[in-house]
């Protein structure tokens, strides 16, 4: 089968974004002569029957979610995703509280200073993974009934990619260097364009022989489905950088919230086996507590069976009532405010981990092949910028896709698609050092950086001139 355009993506998350990218193209081709006959298709690997199939459930979260910029909502609307989203499950904040684990230094960050030109915007939107790509497949499907040439070719795996070496003429076209594909059923995909969705270990970019620059952090992500108090304003995210790697709690409405916690690997496996009462506590703890209180408690949870070793809870409220003691009842809950609503359960079956990893691919295109999101780059997630840098690298894309092909040019040509690498690659590089920067700066107690930072930290936070601008690069609106 000879195709215009082939994505290939084994993970969730890639595929999610070439949906957009596919629904993009297609979306135009009932109106732009240039991109009328191309035809499309897209691997998936996974079977996509509970995503197709999803529909919410009161008082449960998938413990996949993402935080969706202004900017990518922005194109999600633009391509008619956003009108299939559920509305009461998309929990968008308006201000997000971080603060330095050891000195306590803190910065908020709130769009009340952005001015007129952000009226309405929030600082992002919380969504679940399934929620998101189910409104892509439904805005897909809709296509299809306008004429869209698009195939989604899900349970299927990748067997091989080869390069076209023959020069071989198929409806006037010259096949010759055209990516083939076959796939493990035994059918074969030849493409003028092979885009590259497939994630980090990206099968694409090892065809291409493009090399991917980085390392890994010796760090997991864990996340986790909380409930939390329902007296508290759901419009605020909080961050606090431990020397053992930052914790942050998002919000998804309805009492509930996410939490990634970056630590060291014997961390993430007792918080993924210890009981959910003391898990739901040293949450509480991370969040509240000294450094040194938090890691007393840590030592005493058996390291063999991950049980506690004492009460928890009552070493917690103890600890809680040495900070409180002098406090009036009004300093007492100014200070409540600065902190997350606690934690009351964990969902069942919520609490995972993942490895942190940065990534760069040496470059993002080669003759017929071009890489996005985490195929092209993987950044540490304490922004929540990964999905936002894959969503811009697909619109960006395919702009540039739609301009060449309006122009007569070969979408598959690496002129072309140079001109998306020059326009991605330094953004993309900037935030993902900037993030390891972050990372960097914070895990560490060594008392001259920590004076520094915290000093750092607090003189921005008076700055609100200096606030909005960082704002406004991490949301996307800074132009």
């Amino acid at each position: 089968m000879t195709l215009s355009l082939l994505v290939v993506a084994f993970q969730a998350l890639p595929s999610l974004v070439h949906l957009v990218f596919n629904e993009k193209t297609t979306q135009r081709t009932t109106s732009n002569a240039a991109m009328k006959d191309y035809r499309v298709a897209l691997i998936e690997a996974m079977d996509l029957s509970n995503t197709t199939n999803w529909s919410p459930v009161t008082g449960h979260f998938s413990n996949r979610v993402v935080s969706l910029t202004p900017a990518s909502m922005n194109f999600f609307k633009s391509i008619g995703v956003a009108e299939h989203l559920v509305e009461d499950r998309i929990r968008p904040y308006d201000c997000m509280k971080v603060w330095d684990g050891v000195t306590d230094a803190r910065i908020e960050f709130d769009t009340s200073i952005l001015g007129p030109r952000a009226e309405g915007l929030p600082i992002a939107y919380m969504i679940e993974n399934v929620h998101l790509q189910h409104s892509l497949l439904k805005r897909l499907n809709s296509c299809h009934g306008q004429g869209a040439t698009v195939e989604i070719l899900q349970n299927a795996r990748v067997a091989s990619i080869q390069s076209q070496k023959e020069e071989v003429n198929s409806e006037d076209l010259d096949l010759s260097e055209w990516p083939v594909v076959e796939l493990e059923n035994g059918r074969v995909l030849q493409t003028r364009l092979l885009v590259g969705a497939d994630g980090i270990n990206s099968p694409v970019r090892n065809f291409a022989q493009i090399e991917s620059l980085g390392w890994d952090y010796n760090m997991h992500g864990v996340v986790a489905t909380l409930k939390t108090g329902t007296t508290r304003p759901r419009d605020t995210a909080y961050q606090r950088f431990l020397p053992t790697g930052p914790i942050a709690m998002l919000p998804l409405g309805n009492g509930y919230a996410s939490m990634v916690w970056s630590c060291p690997p014997e961390l993430a496996q007792m918080l993924k086996k210890m009981p959910q009462k003391t898990f739901c506590t040293l949450v509480n703890s991370a969040f509240r507590l000294s450094v040194e209180d938090l890691s007393y408690l840590r030592t005493k949870i058996d390291p063999l069976t991950y049980e506690p070793l004492c009460d928890f809870d009552s070493e917690y409220a103890w600890r809680q009532g040495v900070i409180r003691h002098g406090l009036t009842e009004m300093e007492t809950l100014e200070r409540d405010l600065d902190y997350p609503p606690e934690v009351e359960s964990v969902q069942d079956g919520s609490v995972a981990s993942f490895p942190l990893r940065l990534r760069n691919s040496q470059q993002y295109f080669a003759n017929r092949v071009v890489l996005v999101g985490d195929a092209a780059h993987t950044v540490h997630p304490l922004a929540g910028q990964g999905l936002n840098q894959g969503v811009l690298d697909v619109e960006c894309l395919s702009n540039i896709l739609q301009r060449g092909a309006a122009d007569g040019q070969d979408i598959g040509n690496v002129h072309l698609l140079r001109e998306y690498a020059s326009v991605r690659y330094l953004r993309n590089l900037v935030m993902i050092s900037a993030c390891d920067k972050l990372h960097r700066l914070y895990t560490t107690d060594f008392g001259p950086i920590t004076l520094i930072r915290s000093l750092g930290l607090s003189t921005i936070n008076k700055l609100d001139f200096v606030k909005a601008e960082v704002m406004k690069y991490a949301m996307g609106i800074e132009q």
